[in-house]
């Protein structure tokens, strides 16, 4: 049996209140889904969201396809796409080339966004994402360290030296942090300290090294999924499909656990566990991305409150349209990037620096 239903809310009835058979008035429109296996309400206006996010990657992607020195059009890029006896050389260029950098614009955008997603909600705080705490720092310099001092460059190990890097980075930051308990405030201005410790210690290995070792780490350090393939997909897709499956349990704790550890314990959460799996989701998520394309900044930062703006939630965790949000991000800087001839982290760097200089002047003004 399939129930499908709108509820349109009005603010004369109580929340939550039932007024007719298979519709409930939360004070906002509602999807009723309940099926076999499946039931639950979704926002209305976070599906219509999700759409407009989805259509935008689907054609920021296309027009990415069309940039290059082998001009293609729209149509043509589409055909090479699904048309096994289209022009061989075109489809080499599309379909072997071009779709993989889109695929990867996507997974890198959703990960990092994810990630930010996961510590804001962590540490109660817009500022609280792996780009402004220092675990994306660590990662970085953990793949630093994997890349030149171990000469180790494919992407297993640099995944792993991501990963204890970004890990051990967020060790620090905590214990460095902790007074009986983690301040949000506390965890930032030390991620800040970190951040810019390991970003002096990465410069001085830079500068420590040939000159060709410095140009590489250099290259991989601007953040550029341009030369990134299936080959690097395939098993980065793998663990990002199971970092997010396990993830998901997040998106009801988290939001508990902001209530704080009292009322968490009370409705059944660990907070001790469930910051642990979060710190270590998260770290994990950036290790993935930082691993392939390098340090893709501020996307991490930004796309959980774009995000809930747009779908007016009370939570950065709203997993689906987060992820959506990322992609779409990264999609679109990559597209520009390519027309300006720059990498990715270039655009994001940019103008994740003026959207990072407007939240800190917005968390001024509400103080003031």
């Amino acid at each position: 049996m399939s129930d499908i239903s709108a509820a349109q809310g009005s603010s004369t009835r109580a929340p939550g209140a039932t007024h007719s058979p298979g519709t409930v008035d939360f004070g906002r429109r509602l999807l009723r889904i309940d099926r076999a296996g499946l039931a639950g309400l979704m926002s209305v206006r976070t599906v219509l969201v999700c759409c407009a996010l989805a259509l935008a990657i689907v054609v920021a992607g296309l027009v990415s396809m069309t940039i290059g020195s082998y001009g293609l059009s729209a149509w043509d890029t589409l055909r090479a796409l699904v048309d096994a006896g289209f022009d061989p050389d075109a489809r080499q260029v599309v379909y072997e080339w071009r779709f993989p950098r889109v695929l990867f614009a996507v997974l890198c955008g959703a990960a990092l966004a994810l990630s930010g997603g996961i510590f804001q909600s962590l540490t109660r705080n817009p500022l609280g994402s792996p780009d402004i705490i220092g675990f994306g720092v660590g990662a970085q310099f953990g793949v630093t360290l994997t890349m030149l001092l171990l000469n180790l460059n494919t992407y297993p190990f640099k995944a792993v030296g991501a990963l204890v890097g970004g890990l051990a980075t967020a060790l620090l930051v905590y214990l460095l942090a902790m007074k009986r308990t983690v301040s949000s405030f506390r965890l930032i201005i030390v991620g800040i300290g970190v951040s810019a410790g390991l970003g002096s210690l990465t410069s001085w290995i830079l500068i420590s090294v040939s000159v060709e070792q410095a140009m590489m780490a250099a290259t991989w350090g601007a953040g550029s999924i341009a030369s990134l393939g299936f080959d690097q997909l395939v098993p980065a897709a793998i663990v990002f499909g199971a970092v997010v499956l396990f993830a998901v349990p997040l998106r009801r704790s988290l939001p508990v656990l902001e209530m704080g550890d009292d009322a968490a314990t009370a409705l059944g959460i660990h907070p001790g566990r469930t910051r642990l799996a979060a710190m270590v989701l998260g770290v994990a998520l950036v290790a993935l991305v930082t691993a392939a394309a390098g340090p893709i900044s501020f996307i991490a930062l930004a796309a959980p409150q774009i995000s809930q703006r747009l779908v007016r939630a009370n939570t950065p965790m709203s997993m689906l349209p987060v992820m959506l949000t990322g992609a779409a991000l990264v999609v679109v800087s990559d597209a520009v990037g390519q027309l300006l001839a720059v990498p990715v982290g270039v655009i994001t760097v940019s103008v994740g620096g003026v959207y990072l200089a407007w939240l800190l002047a917005t968390q001024y003004a509400r103080r003031a």
